[in-house]
């Protein structure tokens, strides 16, 4: 971020590069987070809920600093200004690094390190073939990939000054903030009103009124809000609030679910692989939401048929509600896996919580 920041004629190749390893960074310190979660959330089933939601709310705060600052800093200092800011929260996520309790690993066998990726590996295909795991990934996968990511297209109209309300950068920044405090809402609901409640159920509502929210969209670009006198920075506010209150509370089971289906000793390396199946359901909606704005003939300034995506993506975000019958039914305060794949031994190596090379997330509970 420093580098784009303050080179003045970078190539393009390395200004495409540089992103990517930024996020290449975020995502091994996403996983060893998720490993540290999904540790306790084995040895404490109860708490798994609490744990999920405590990191959901970090999260969306985290959101609403950055989306309330956006607009203000992009106006007051440009984008590489911007880009040079972002080098912060980076060397932040290396002092919380720093800062974490982590037991010593003493006389680590080196030479049976490959020995142990094998053995890791044999693991992790073992469980993949477990029921009760690989439906509910491939629930997660079709939750995802259906959603139809149009948000491109949604901008671009935002700030556009002929058919769209013509938003400035700041106040398209004070509308994620929002939405921001959607998502913190949708936590708190989660936490104190969901978390008991089983899977299904919740996906039920949360998939149905996620369709349901997406034709708010259509009400803004149809210019219905005007007809019916709301204006179009009110409208936007509440439908950017209400939809990532929704998500979010779509997204809590997924991520209290999958802290159960980790087997002990591989925590790290499962949670990177179900992160990854998750990256794929976004990147399959993202491509098909821009094939399909591409198709439509929906550019940065021509929106005559974005209402049409907008009709589509809807019923396209119900599909996964026949989907439901891949999740489990069981209590969420329990485990999922089996009680063999919850402790992996081999030969003199006993994998337990105490032992694993893991900074502690929860000190006492």
């Amino acid at each position: 971020m420093l580098i784009q920041s303050l080179h003045k004629n970078l190539h393009l190749g390395f200004a495409l590069l540089s992103p990517v390893a930024g996020s290449a960074g975020i995502a091994i310190a996403d996983v060893a987070i998720g490993a540290c979660v999904t540790q306790h959330a084995i040895s404490h089933t109860y708490l798994a809920g609490d744990m999920q939601s405590l990191c959901g709310m970090s999260s969306s705060i985290g959101a609403l600093l950055g989306f309330s600052l956006s607009g203000f800093f992009v106006h007051l200092v440009g984008a590489k200004g911007v880009f040079g800011l972002l080098a912060i929260p980076a060397s932040l996520v290396v002092l919380v690094g720093i800062l974490l309790r982590e037991s010593q690993v003493r006389n680590f066998a080196y030479r049976r390190v490959k020995e142990k990726i094998v053995d890791a590996s044999k693991v992790m295909w073992t469980t993949l073939k477990c029921r009760d795991v690989w439906r509910p990934c491939l629930y997660i996968y079709l939750s995802l990939a259906l959603g139809l990511h149009i948000h491109e297209g949604m901008f671009y109209w935002y700030t556009d000054a002929k058919e769209g309300p013509s938003f400035s950068q700041e106040v398209v920044g004070s509308i994620f903030s929002v939405g921001a405090v959607g998502s913190l809402f949708g936590v708190l609901l989660y936490q104190n009103f969901l978390k008991n409640h089983p899977f299904r159920d919740i996906l039920f509502w949360a998939q149905l009124l996620h369709g349901v929210s997406g034709l708010l969209d259509l009400v803004l670009v149809l210019r219905i809000n005007l007809k019916l006198g709301m204006p179009d920075y009110f409208f936007v506010v509440v439908d950017e609030a209400v939809s990532r209150m929704i998500g979010r509370i779509k997204w809590m089971p997924f991520l209290v679910l999958s802290s159960k289906l980790f087997p002990s000793g591989i925590e790290g390396t499962f949670f990177a692989l179900i992160m990854s199946i998750d990256q794929i359901g976004l990147l399959s909606s993202a491509w098909s939401g821009g094939l399909v704005l591409h198709m439509l003939n929906v550019t940065r300034t021509q929106f005559d048929n974005l209402w049409i995506a907008i009709v589509i993506r809807s019923p396209l975000r119900l599909i996964p509600i026949g989907f439901l019958f891949l999740m489990p039914r069981s209590d969420p305060n329990l485990s999922i896996l089996p009680s063999e794949m919850l402790r992996t031994k081999r030969g003199n190596d006993v994998l337990e919580p105490e032992n694993i090379e893991m900074a502690t997330l929860v000190n006492s509970i």
